[in-house]
């Protein structure tokens, strides 16, 4: 009788467990989506004009082990947005790792790009594009590297599909060759950085790579699709895949993580997180939101010092995207948001009229804000 109970008791207990471990998660994407915020239903409603694509990134700490959980709202690698400046994390990421492969040069090395007159450095650089998404910091690093540099490191880290082909906001933009770098070795002795050259970028088959219905190109209207298939490519999925190497290295194989020292991560994370005011930037022009899209892009309040935000933004062509991972010591909160979509509602593209301030940003910034107060919710029932 007692060995009855016995393995009835484990019966039950061992049945208890089984269904314990299918309960799933509440899907706090799909939650933050259906607010009734009208910031989030302004774009909800109107799904097929602003081509939005979300992934979310639970993240959940078990001893040792870091678990992520991916949800999707419309990621679609297939069709194409725009990735604007959120590309220069991958310029500021693999500066530092070639920096590695070069004897005598480091973050701190002096450096100036031939026919540029200013000198600066690479840490400068970096830190340029994160705090203000500096386009010219973007092209100097980009010119250290080259295209191609870029799109086969990114390959052998298994992070795919990406496309980089041009450089931003400059006229030589698709230029496959770069303009070689002067560095400082010392005080007194340069070198010269040998300029690389690069293939020439293909049309991307790709969904949605035509848009709109008009373009302005020299201040002339051609009334047929601004057409993309050039241009670099940086899909939600790959986003995300950087940033959790960036941030969580120890979760990937060696060969897919950024060969970066740990000073170089620190230094690298703290760039992502600085705000414009903490690198020397006008705080009233250059408000802490101003590169920080979720939770704050819609406002000019402060950050509180315990909510870091390690980020890359981009808006061009209509397009707004933000790609966080966002931390709350305080709350002990933790999560990845990565989001994109279209603000364009006359459909004409160069003509300076995008809804930035009237629907992306206060989409995302509401969306930052609905995921952390969920997030926040279920740290409080744990």
């Amino acid at each position: 009788m007692g060995r009855r109970i016995f393995f009835f008791i484990i019966a039950i207990t061992t049945l208890f467990f089984s269904c314990a471990k299918h309960i799933e998660e509440p899907d706090l994407l799909k939650m933050a989506l259906s607010s009734d915020n009208s910031k989030i239903r302004k774009v909800m409603d109107s799904l097929a004009q602003h081509e939005l694509q979300i992934r979310y990134t639970q993240i959940d700490r078990i001893k040792d082990s870091i678990i992520f959980t991916d949800y999707n709202f419309q990621v679609n690698d297939s069709n194409y947005f725009y990735p604007a400046s959120t590309v220069k994390i991958l310029t500021a990421v693999l500066a530092i790792e070639k920096l590695n492969e070069m004897d005598s040069l480091d973050l701190y090395t002096q450096f100036y790009v031939e026919g540029d007159s200013l000198e600066t450095t690479f840490a400068n650089e970096i830190s340029k594009i994160f705090a203000v998404s500096d386009n010219e910091a973007n092209n100097r690093l980009l010119e250290f590297l080259g295209q191609d540099r870029i799109n086969q490191s990114l390959k052998e880290k298994d992070i795919a599909p990406v496309r980089i082909s041009h450089r931003l906001s400059t006229k030589n933009a698709f230029e496959v060759t770069t303009r070689p770098l002067i560095v400082y070795l010392n005080d007194t002795t340069t070198a010269w950085l040998k300029p690389s050259v690069n293939k020439p970028p293909a049309p991307l088959a790709l969904k949605r790579v035509k848009k709109g219905t008009a373009y302005y190109e020299d201040n002339t209207l051609i009334n047929e699709p601004f057409d993309f298939s050039l241009k670099n490519y940086f899909p939600i999925s790959a986003q995300n895949e950087v940033l959790k190497r960036i941030v969580f290295p120890e979760q990937f194989l060696k060969n897919e993580r950024f060969r970066l020292s740990p000073d170089q991560q620190s230094f690298l994370l703290k760039a992502m997180s600085d705000l414009p005011k903490n690198t020397g930037f006008d705080e009233m022009e250059y408000y802490d939101g101003y590169c920080k899209f979720f939770m704050y892009g819609d406002t000019t309040d402060t950050i509180p010092e315990y909510i870091k935000i390690y980020n890359k933004v981009g808006n061009a062509y209509g397009t707004i995207t933000d790609c966080a991972y966002i931390i709350d010591h305080k709350n002990d909160v933790e999560f990845m948001l990565t989001a994109t979509l279209i603000a364009n509602n006359n459909g004409v593209f160069n003509d300076d009229r995008y809804e930035y301030k009237e629907t992306g940003l206060p989409f995302l910034a509401q969306l930052g804000r609905e995921i952390y107060n969920l997030e926040i919710v279920k740290k409080q029932r744990k």
